[in-house]
């Protein structure tokens, strides 16, 4: 049986996740505390016992949810699974940040602060209330871009994630996204509904927040990944510490290819889908993008204790 590990992206986080396994592991309290440390923050007090409202400020966020995820790894790690027990890693925007650090390409620390870096850079990339994004249900990859090109007119409105076969969501300037809410609704989406974002993530405004990561990347170590990363702008594995750094900074304004990367590893003889760390959202994609497939969440000493039983 072949696996991959999964890292959640934005989205997934609640306050109080990953506490019950900071108590369990000491592993896993370990990562809370370095993720402090690296930030200079008490941010597992925020996780743990903070208002949803701050956690979900991206700059907030994003660590977080690393810091949980990689919690829950060392969680499964002290009780014996590794690793290297999976074929792939992949994350879900963020998540794949996650992914890198769960594969030793990059140190907790290092993790932590460009994902504060990253987070930063993408709110402040485009002000307040000029972009947004917008889940678009029912159609298609090549239908949602379609939309996406109609509704531009002038300004930036692209397919950002591609989630699953029939959800993808789409990000740019506010009015044009607006616009695309309405041309899907008329091309048959069977939903279409603005998001609660902060920021039009994953599109062509993120050339500023792209430029600042490549600045961050740049003066960061980055080792060859113990197990292949499957890289969101190109769904397919990397290996190469360059490469990966190049398709980081790309991956800010890119499109996020999660079908077409399940659909990949499912390809090379993937059968089961760990995810690692908070929440169940990529676990309900990838149902719906391979069928065939077994998910798996890992988010909880409960869901470590059925994984061994």
């Amino acid at each position: 049986m072949s696996r991959a590990f999964v890292f959640p992206g934005q989205g997934a986080q609640t306050i109080g996740m990953g506490r019950a396994l900071a108590e369990t592991y000491p592993a896993a309290r370990a990562v809370f505390d370095e993720v402090d440390a690296a930030l200079s923050q008490d941010l597992s007090g925020l996780i743990w016992e903070g208002q949803i409202e701050e956690l979900t400020l991206t700059a907030n966020a994003q660590p977080a949810l690393m810091a949980t995820s990689i919690a829950a790894l060392r969680a499964l790690e002290a009780e014996g699974f590794a690793v290297t027990d999976a074929a792939f890693v992949a994350g879900h925007s963020l998540g794949e940040y996650s992914a890198l650090c769960a594969a030793g390409s990059l140190s907790v620390s290092d993790t932590a602060r460009l994902l504060r870096i990253r987070g930063e850079a993408m709110q402040s990339a485009v002000p307040v209330g000029v972009g947004a994004m917008a889940a678009l249900l029912g159609l298609d990859f090549a239908a949602a871009a379609e939309v996406a090109a109609e509704a531009a007119q002038g300004e930036v409105c692209q397919a950002a994630n591609d989630n699953d076969p029939a959800q993808v969501v789409v990000s740019g300037h506010k009015a044009a996204v607006e616009r695309a809410v309405e041309i899907a609704k008329a091309k048959g989406a069977k939903r279409a509904l603005m998001l609660p974002v902060s920021a039009p993530f994953h599109c062509a405004l993120m050339q500023p927040a792209a430029e600042r990561m490549a600045e961050a990347l740049a003066g960061v170590a980055l080792a060859a990944p113990v197990v292949p990363v499957v890289a969101n702008v190109v769904a397919e594995a990397v290996r190469e510490p360059e490469q990966i750094r190049a398709l980081l900074v790309q991956q800010v304004t890119g499109s996020v290819r999660w079908r077409e990367s399940v659909q990949w590893m499912a390809g090379q003889g993937v059968t089961e889908f760990w995810e690692i760390g908070a929440g169940k959202a990529l676990s309900g994609m990838i149902k719906r993008i391979a069928k065939e497939t077994v998910q798996k969440s890992v988010g909880t000493p409960e869901d470590i204790a059925a994984l061994k039983g």
